[in-house]
């Protein structure tokens, strides 16, 4: 099966410092991963190199199977959907057309209408014709999560999507993406709490100082000695009734 997302051996620079570093990565089809790491840790470098947005000073990335950088912008659009943390919109536009903006490649008809049935599945059908510079930030977020899985792409990558949502909201968005997966997309997210990641993810990845250290499922992962060194936690992943939890305090 053809990986919807890899990394080979990717290294990325800021000058002369670098801020990925070997980084190998693959990600296939129907199967949701999830990145964590500290502030500064390259989550969003990673991300960004693999879809094309950060130049390799080595390695190579891949959508599709395809080298990102003989894919024209077209066809990476395509191959894969984006949502950045960065969430400022510069026009008050109604929220149904920020979601159409996920299907420009249908009639106006057509691509409302996917608009409209996205806004549903995040909770924001009432609020369709309200410009998104007038909701709140959570609600905002909402909008530009329908927009992306208006895309339908067969690879979805969001950079800290919950940041900021209600509790139930960032339930309710790890969900979506799950049904993303099950339909047969690879999901690829960094979230910051980690008992949501472990609760979320088929697989994790732990990037550290630049380095992907550590993957695998949730529990092999976050092993005490892990969260110690990379999170200055002490702590491990334990079961509950409502699923696993992470239970640690600050490393003394």
């Amino acid at each position: 099966m053809t990986a919807a997302l890899s990394l080979e051996q990717a290294v990325v620079r800021r000058g002369s410092r670098p801020v990925l570093s070997d980084a190998t990565v693959s990600v296939a089809p129907g199967e949701l991963v999830v990145i964590v790491g500290p502030n500064g840790a390259g989550k969003t470098t990673l991300l960004q190199a693999a879809l094309g947005l950060a130049r390799l000073s080595a390695g190579v990335a891949r959508l599709g199977g395809h080298d990102v950088t003989q894919l024209s912008e077209a066809a990476r659009a395509a191959l894969a959907a984006y949502m950045p943390q960065e969430r400022r919109v510069g026009w008050n536009l109604p929220a149904w057309r920020i979601a159409g903006l996920g299907v420009l490649d249908r009639p106006p008809a057509q691509a409302r209408a996917v608009a409209e049935a996205m806004l549903a599945r995040v909770g924001l059908e009432s609020l369709a014709g309200r410009g998104v510079l007038d909701m709140s930030g959570g609600e905002r977020a909402k909008a530009l999560l329908a927009r992306l899985l208006a895309t339908g792409a067969p690879l979805l990558v969001a950079d800290e999507p919950i940041v900021g949502l209600d509790p139930d909201a960032q339930l309710l968005t790890l969900d979506l993406f799950r049904e993303e997966a099950v339909r047969g997309a690879a999901v690829v997210l960094t979230l910051h709490d980690l008992t949501l990641a472990v609760r979320a993810a088929d697989r994790l990845l732990v990037v550290h100082e630049g380095r992907v250290v550590a993957a695998g499922t949730p529990t092999q992962v976050l092993t005490p000695d892990l969260l110690r060194r990379v999170f200055s936690l002490d702590g491990a992943v334990e079961t509950t009734s409502a699923g696993p939890v992470v239970v640690a305090r600050r490393a003394s």
